[in-house]
Order: structure tokens, then C-alpha cells, then sequence
């Protein structure tokens, strides 16, 4: 009887438990449809993403890899260079090394691209090279950021985001699970009783708060449109002014895509002893660095292998913000993202969306826009395929 025995990663897990890219990967080493193409991508470096990379690689792409800001997984770096993958990232929140990471991307001038928050797009704007196709972005805030460059892009960018199956199943699923278990995992505290505002009642809210009250908390939800106020209201969720919901809260969540959402002006509003944490792309939805700079906060606690920092305020009140406002469930400590089924579907949609452009049969219309309803279906039909 053999009774070998062999020591798997991380990266192993999930690339096996990616079934339907697995299935993908099989179709395109057949079909090639990157063949004498290369593909430069700007998205979260973790385990997830090297089954997507390896996809495309199946396909015939050449690759070459960047990351975001502070949720680049040095072991998934070192995996990909070790599979001849040409790869310019550190584990970094400076902005200026991760934007010579970027640059160093696109003097590659690859044909395709994929982006995740538009830093891609947003340099090829102002600096276009002629062999570039078009490409993907993955997020909302990317294409908010974008919507405005569509006549200097004047190529296909197709938004993953605006798939309805990253919405449910991603976002609102996938997204709300992860903040609830990053809160867990960054803080080992209980959410029963807890007082959760999140701010934003899109899909990445809807499933935040969900996850939160079916936790046993007590959840209001604040956002700026009337109409999904009133929705967050008839699903049963509390909906106070904006005040009232953060001197309310233990525990305060931005799932917004904008910037500013909490900001030092809202100091004298905060709990004693409140959490603050983000889910969305850009750090800038909690003003942690307006909190560091700020004349009523006295000092800053930072417990360091977790993630934390605690801001005592001149009154005597306190809080705690987890991640420095980065993206919560890709900070802190063993940062594991949305579910692999989630990512698996999300990064499926990037994949056929990527060989629709590489066939050339999209024009400067499809500038920024949702996902085609076709690639949909077909994602959808395959992933049912293989759940029956």
C-alpha cells in the first residue's frame, strides 16, 4: 500500500477548491485565447488570485503582476516568481512605492489589463501606449473612478462589479461573511448585544449587516440615498440620523466606496470604547490619519501584531480602529478574503470577460461598462453545472 504523504500551502487549498476556474483553465488550454498576448493585472496578491492567474495563464497569457495597496501576500509573491511570473510588489502602504510598483506594470505595456480600483486605467488616461486592448476592473470605487476618463480611454473596460453575480454573490454574500469574520478575528470579541452602524446599504452593506444582526447585534444602517434608506428600513434594520448612529455604536463599518465617511470632525460623536473598521477598497473611507494628526487626541496605543491601534481622546474617551482603515478582510492578521466560492465565480466573470475583449469584438462603447448579459448567463450556468 502507498502511504506517500505530500505538505500543501495555503495557495494549493484554494486553487483545488476553485472548481469552476479549474474547469475554465482546462477549456482555454485548448482554446488559447491569450495566445501571443500578455495581460498586466493590479489586484489583490493572495492565494485566490493565483488560481485566476494560473487561468489566464492556461490560456496562453504572459503575466505580469502587481498588487494593492497593503494586501499583498508575500507568499503568494514568492509562489508566482516561482512559476516564472513577472511580479513588482511588496506588502507596502506607501503610495509611492506602490505607484512605482504600477508604473513598472505598464512600461511592460501589456495588452490587456486588469484592474481592481482603476490604478491601471486611471495612469493609461493620461498616458496611453498604442498595442493596449482594453481590460477589466474589478471594483465600484474603480469605476466610479473611471466613469470620468471613458473619452480618454476610449477602449473596452468591462466592470465586474457590475455582474449581478458579484453583487449577490460576492458582495452581498462573500463580503458581509468576511467583515463579520475579520471583526472576530482582529478583536476576539463577542458581536452579541454590540450596537453595529454600517454606512452604506449597497450589496457589500446589505450582507455586512445581515451577517451582523443574524450575529446577535443590534444594527443601524445609514446611507445617503433616501430610497435605500427605505430599504434597509423594510428589511428591519434601524435608521437614525447620521449622529445618532455613530454616538450609538460599538461597532462603526464603512462599506461605501467614498472617501471621507468618517472623518476627525466626527470625534466628539465616537463611543468610548468603539471599533472602527473598513470594507471598502481605498483607505480613505475612515480618516485615520486625520484622527493621528488630531489636537484632541492625546495618544495612540498600536498593538501591533494584531492590527490595532487605540486612539485616546483629551475627555478620557477611547476607541480602536482595526487595519488602519484598510480593507479589513485583507489586513490585519491571516487576512483571508471573501470565500473561495464567491472568488471563484468573481474571478470566472474576470476571465471570460478578459477573452471577450482579447477577441477584438468589443469597440471604444464598451468603455466602463457592466459585464455582458451573456458572459453572465454562461458563468452562471457552469457554476450550477457543477453544484448539481
Amino acid at each position: 500500500m502507498d502511504n506517500a504523504s505530500s505538505s500543501l500551502s495555503r495557495i494549493d487549498w484554494v486553487g483545488r477548491s476553485c472548481r469552476l476556474l479549474q474547469a475554465t483553465a482546462s477549456e482555454f488550454r485548448d482554446t488559447r485565447p491569450f495566445e501571443g498576448l500578455s495581460i498586466g493585472t493590479g489586484i489583490h496578491l493572495e492565494p485566490k488570485t493565483v488560481a485566476l492567474l494560473m487561468t489566464l495563464r492556461a490560456g496562453g497569457a504572459q503575466l505580469v503582476c502587481t498588487g494593492n495597496l497593503n494586501s499583498t501576500q508575500p507568499e503568494t509573491v514568492e509562489y508566482l516568481r516561482g512559476q516564472g511570473i513577472k511580479v513588482f510588489a511588496t506588502q507596502t502602504t506607501d503610495l509611492a512605492e506602490h505607484a512605482a510598483s504600477l508604473d513598472a506594470i505598464l512600461a511592460e505595456k501589456p495588452d490587456l489589463l486588469l484592474d481592481n480600483g482603476g490604478d491601471l486605467f486611471a495612469r493609461v488616461a493620461e498616458r496611453p501606449y498604442a498595442n493596449l486592448l482594453g481590460g477589466t476592473e474589478e471594483t465600484t470605487s474603480g469605476r466610479t473612478r473611471l466613469m470620468p476618463m471613458r473619452e480618454k480611454l476610449a477602449m473596452p473596460v468591462l466592470v465586474i462589479n457590475d455582474s449581478p453575480i458579484k453583487q449577490f454573490a460576492e458582495n452581498k454574500h462573500a463580503v458581509g461573511q468576511s467583515l463579520f469574520e475579520s471583526y472576530l478575528r482582529f478583536t476576539n470579541r463577542s458581536t452579541n448585544g454590540k450596537r453595529v452602524t454600517v454606512f452604506g446599504y449597497g450589496a457589500c452593506g446589505k450582507g455586512t449587516a445581515a451577517c451582523f444582526r443574524n450575529a446577535f447585534s443590534t444594527v443601524s444602517v445609514v446611507d445617503i440615498d433616501p430610497v435605500t434608506t427605505l430599504e434597509a428600513h423594510l428589511d428591519g434594520f434601524v435608521t437614525p440620523l447620521r449622529e445618532q448612529a455613530i454616538r450609538s455604536a460599538d461597532i462603526l463599518v464603512t462599506v461605501t466606496g467614498f472617501p471621507s465617511i468618517i472623518t476627525a470632525a466626527d470625534l466628539p460623536l465616537i463611543k468610548d470604547g468603539a471599533i472602527l473598521m473598513n470594507g471598502g477598497h481605498f483607505p480613505h473611507e475612515i480618516d485615520v490619519e486625520a484622527f493621528r494628526n488630531s489636537p484632541e487626541v492625546k495618544g495612540v496605543d498600536r498593538f501591533e501584531a494584531d492590527h490595532i491601534e487605540t486612539f485616546h481622546l483629551k475627555d478620557g474617551r477611547s476607541f480602536h480602529v482595526l487595519g488602519a482603515g484598510h480593507m479589513a478582510n485583507l489586513a490585519g492578521p491571516r487576512p483571508l478574503g471573501n470565500t473561495v466560492e464567491s472568488m471563484d465565480l468573481g474571478f470566472t466573470l474576470q476571465a471570460r470577460c478578459l477573452e471577450r475583449v482579447a477577441k477584438g469584438s468589443l469597440g471604444a462603447e464598451a468603455c466602463v461598462v457592466p459585464v455582458p448579459a451573456d458572459i453572465d448567463a454562461m458563468v452562471a450556468g457552469a457554476y450550477l453545472d457543477l453544484a448539481r
